[in-house]
C-alpha cells in the first residue's frame, strides 16, 4: 500500500483550514482516509469562540479514530457521532445554532479486505480508480447545481440555502446532516486506488478545465499530490488579474490531495 498526502494553505499568512489524515491499522487489512475543507466565514460574528482550524482538527481526529475503530458502524453513523462529539466540545461556550458556526465539507473512505466504503458531503471530491484504469468520481453536487443568483450574497446563502432543504449541506453542529451525505460501497477488487481532494485542489479540473478526473488522477499518481497543488498554484497566479476562471473566487484556496494505492 502506498499513500501520498499534501495539504497547503492558500495564504501562508493564514492557517490552513483543510484537514487530512490516513489511518492504517496494524493488521494491514484495512484503513481510512479523511479530507475536510473548512468553510471560511465572511467577516462578522460566527457565534463561536473557536477558529475553523480548531473545528476541522477536532472533527477530523474524531472521524479518523471512529472510522478505524468502529467497523460495525456505517460511515454516515460515524460522521453523525463525530459531529456530535465535536459539538459537545464547545456547546457550553458557543452558539452552535449560528449559521456560520465552524463547519466543513467531508470526504471519508474506508477499506477492508473485501470492501471500499465512501462518504462525501458538500463540494470536496473522491475519485475511485479501477484496476483497469477507469476513474469514477463521487460528488455531492448540490451546491454546483444551485443558480448563481441564489448565491449572490453571504446573507442570502445563510438564510435560504446553507444546511437547508433545497440548498446544500456541510458538517457543522447537527449530527442529522450525516444522513444527507453521498454514500456507497464497492467490492475492494474493483478499486485499485483512490484520491481525496478538497475543492482547492479539485480546481485543476473543476475551475480551470485542465483535464478531466482521469487526467487529474494521472497527475497525482504519476507525479505526486504535490505536483497537482503546484499546477493549481501556477494557474491561480496566471489568472489573478483577468479572473477568467477564478471569477469572484479567492485567488488561492487551501488545497489538499490524498492518494491511496490499495
Amino acid at each position: 500500500m502506498r499513500t501520498d498526502l499534501v495539504s497547503e494553505p492558500g495564504d501562508a499568512a493564514r492557517p490552513n483550514e483543510d484537514w487530512a489524515g490516513v489511518g492504517l491499522p496494524a493488521s494491514g487489512q484495512g484503513g481510512c482516509v479523511v479530507v475536510l475543507d473548512g468553510v471560511t466565514p465572511p467577516g462578522g460574528a460566527t457565534g463561536c469562540l473557536h477558529p475553523v482550524p480548531w473545528y476541522t482538527a477536532r472533527l477530523g481526529g474524531a472521524l479518523t479514530e471512529l472510522t478505524v475503530s468502529c467497523r460495525d458502524l456505517t460511515l454516515a453513523e460515524i460522521l453523525a457521532r463525530a459531529i456530535g462529539r465535536t459539538a459537545d466540545a464547545h456547546a457550553d461556550t458557543c452558539d452552535l445554532s449560528h449559521a456560520r458556526t465552524p463547519q466543513a465539507t467531508v470526504v471519508v473512505a474506508r477499506w477492508s479486505a473485501d470492501t471500499v466504503e465512501y462518504l462525501v458531503l458538500s463540494d470536496s471530491v473522491l475519485l475511485l480508480r479501477a484496476p483497469g484504469g477507469a476513474v469514477r468520481p463521487v460528488l455531492d453536487d448540490r451546491l454546483a447545481r444551485l443558480p448563481r443568483s441564489a448565491l449572490a450574497t453571504d446573507a442570502l446563502v445563510d438564510a435560504t440555502l446553507r444546511n437547508r432543504e433545497g440548498g446544500f449541506f456541510t458538517a457543522a453542529a447537527d449530527p442529522a446532516v450525516a444522513a444527507r451525505a453521498v454514500v456507497g460501497a464497492l467490492p475492494r477488487r474493483e478499486v485499485g486506488a483512490l484520491v481525496a481532494l478538497s475543492d482547492g485542489a479539485a480546481r485543476w479540473t473543476e475551475k480551470f478545465g485542465e483535464g478531466d478526473w482521469t487526467d487529474l488522477f494521472d497527475v497525482v499518481q504519476k507525479e505526486g499530490a504535490g505536483s497537482l497543488v503546484e499546477r493549481v498554484r501556477r494557474l491561480e497566479a496566471a489568472d489573478r488579474e483577468a479572473r477568467v476562471h477564478l471569477g469572484r473566487s479567492k485567488t488561492h484556496d487551501d488545497a489538499t490531495a490524498a492518494l491511496v494505492e490499495l
